[in-house]
């Protein structure tokens, strides 16, 4: 942590997240203070450190300006466990829908996921080894190593039937001339019969709370899984497929669960951020009664409450305080306000940032500035049937000016308008592109007027709205 500390200071975590986001500076600034705090809070004394809790933010912005991108950037920047929900797919108690809390489990099993594949990467040469010598049990069922002992799989090679003494030295050169083969790939394309676990029998699952209640109570059983499946049954692989399944299966063997649950556990209570979105959803409008299909927002509103507080939500990997994790919400707040929002639960989102609408001059820097920009990645798509894809200055600022346009006459739908609009630019490209190898094409102005002829000449929109 000393070494984050060092080098992830605010100005840093907003150079790191202009590589891949235009503009929004105040959000920027804000995510990164926020994560600047947890560090900070990381090196104080204990009994302080318990009483500093996180300074929520309430993102307010029209869609496509880069409220969900910033939070996703910011958790991988600081290897934090992530998970980002829609508050619209979330009802008060009581009614049919995903109970609130099942964020927090579904944080936990990002965090849970993410540290099995850490642990797994710093054992990932033991268990190709392990996977070598398991193979080669197969391979050679009567010519087992004197150091291994022969895997619990049961299987056998089909048809090499080589037999011998383990222990004499025409076994042991027969075992090393196989293991040549196989890390030279000459053996991939046989087959061999490994045993491997099956699936349970298929049996229809209904969501919601009882549903979630029940997988926590069963998570000691291995939850569902654990309950119906568990059999074993043989199949006929090729020779690299085996080395894959078995490579994984060492893996699993090797990464402690208790531990890794553990880790997880720590990681999601003290780094964990949690992104709400479409927050203005659940607010109801000043002076409007709560009818229909806005009966339980504010009951949402009021089960979300104790989560964000700080409370402890029970998963089948033990239970989890929630009292440190950072809660990012956003939402465009077009229709209803921040006020709408039940105050205690406007309470526990000090930090509040408005994000901007894109203009023209942003869309033409989203077009070419961020790591993997969109033309970026035209271009390599086409170079993959050998086609050179080439934009011309000029044509840029014409695809941003026309893209903007389109959002001003048109629903505002931020900057995912310059997919649509790159769609449309390049359809007939694309449809021809395997006929096209070696050529090169340069995107001009006079291409994209081309393209968008009836816009230059009838302003009509009607064909680009998503």
């Amino acid at each position: 942590m000393s070494e984050d500390f060092a080098t992830m200071t605010p100005r840093k975590i907003v150079e790191e997240l202009d590589r891949y986001i235009v503009g929004q500076l105040k959000a920027k600034r804000a995510v990164a203070v926020a994560l600047r705090n947890r560090m900070r809070r990381q090196r104080l004394p204990e009994d302080i450190r318990d009483e500093i809790a996180p300074k929520n933010i309430l993102m307010i912005g029209p869609t496509g300006v880069g409220k969900t991108e910033i939070a996703r950037r910011l958790a991988k920047l600081c290897g934090a466990p992530f998970i980002k929900v829609e508050a619209t797919k979330y009802t008060e108690v009581g009614y049919v829908g995903r109970d609130v809390e099942s964020m927090i489990r579904d944080l936990m099993a990002s965090g849970v996921a993410m540290v099995k594949t850490e642990m797994q990467a710093g054992v990932k040469e033991e268990a190709e080894r392990r996977a070598e010598e398991r193979l080669l049990d197969l391979l050679l069922p009567g010519i087992t190593s004197a150091t291994e002992p022969v895997g619990s799989t049961q299987a056998t090679y089909i048809p090499i039937g080589q037999t011998g003494d383990p222990k004499s030295s025409a076994g042991a050169d027969t075992r090393e001339k196989f293991r040549s083969l196989l890390r030279d790939g000459k053996l991939d394309g046989r087959e061999v019969e490994i045993t491997v676990q099956g699936g349970g029998p298929a049996i229809e699952i209904f969501s919601g709370n009882q549903m979630e209640e029940m997988e926590v109570a069963l998570g000691g059983l291995g939850g569902l899984g654990g309950l119906f499946g568990g059999k074993r049954k043989k199949k006929s692989v090729t020779v690299a497929e085996a080395r894959r399944i078995l490579a994984a299966e060492e893996l699993d063997k090797l990464v402690d669960p208790d531990r890794a649950a553990e880790e997880a556990r720590h990681r999601v209570e003290q780094t964990g951020i949690v992104f709400i979105d479409e927050i203005d959803k659940i607010a109801n409008r000043e002076g409007r009664n709560s009818a229909g299909v806005d009966v339980s927002r504010e009951g949402v509103q009021r089960d979300i409450l104790p989560i964000v507080e700080g409370s402890t939500v029970n998963t089948k990997w033990g239970p989890i305080d929630t009292s440190h994790i950072l809660f990012i919400a956003a939402g465009a707040f077009n229709v209803s306000k921040p006020q709408d929002l039940i105050p205690e639960l406007q309470g526990r989102f000090p930090i509040r940032v408005e994000l901007e609408a894109l203009s023209g001059k942003d869309f033409e820097r989203i077009l070419t500035e961020p790591k993997n920009a969109l033309i970026t990645q035209y271009s390599m798509l086409l170079s993959a049937e050998g086609v050179e894809l080439e934009f011309a200055p000029e044509a840029v600022s014409r695809i941003a000016e026309i893209a903007a346009a389109a959002n001003a006459h048109t629903e505002n739908i931020g900057a995912r308008r310059l997919q649509t609009v790159m769609e449309r630019l390049l359809e007939e490209l694309s449809f021809e592109a395997p006929d096209m190898a070696g050529v090169k094409v340069t995107v001009d102005t006079a291409y994209v007027d081309s393209r968008f002829r009836d816009f230059a000449e009838r302003q009509d929109l009607s064909k680009y709205i998503l």
